[in-house]
């Protein structure tokens, strides 16, 4: 009578350590600068936060104290309303004329840098009597008028200057 034969089809396949080693030897590189990112990672408390956020529940909402707690992050939100106040201080008209026209100076200025074109004496003398630059130079002054105001305001006044009823 025949005898039945012990085989596992299982035992051809590689085992995942063979796997590895052969995964390994070819993305060796790639295995490096993974774990280069993941050093960073770790350095920059990422991996921390995303397991955090992994876990969900309290450990999330305590770590984002912690890290809004630390003096780098007060600082920036306390920058970030302020840059918040002075947008809101500011028209959007007068925004969209400044950023519009500054885009234009830099086109400008960039032609100029592409096709290597210096400036001249002679023009120079002819910018005096060029109205675009009149106006561009007027605009200028204004802007510095009002920030050396500023200035002089925030250091009698202390921080917090008077503020004009407009």
């Amino acid at each position: 009578m025949a005898k039945a034969i012990d085989f596992d089809a299982r035992t051809l396949l590689p085992t995942p350590e063979e796997r590895l080693a052969t995964g390994t030897a070819g993305g060796a590189d790639a295995l490096l600068e993974a774990i280069e990112l993941l050093q960073v990672l770790h350095e920059r408390k990422v991996l921390h936060t995303l397991t955090r956020v992994v876990e969900g529940g309290g450990g999330l909402a305590f770590h984002a104290l912690e890290v809004l707690n630390e003096p780098g992050s007060v600082r920036a939100i306390r920058n970030l309303l302020e840059l918040v106040k002075l947008l809101g201080s500011i028209e959007p008209e007068a925004i969209t004329t400044v950023s519009g026209a500054l885009a234009d100076g830099i086109r400008a200025g960039a032609q100029r840098v592409q096709h290597r074109q210096q400036i001249g004496m002679k023009e120079l003398l002819t910018l005096s009597r060029d109205p675009d630059l009149g106006l561009a130079l007027g605009a200028l002054v204004d802007v510095l008028r009002g920030f050396g105001r500023g200035l002089r305001e925030r250091e009698e006044y202390g921080n917090t200057p008077p503020v004009p009823h407009t």
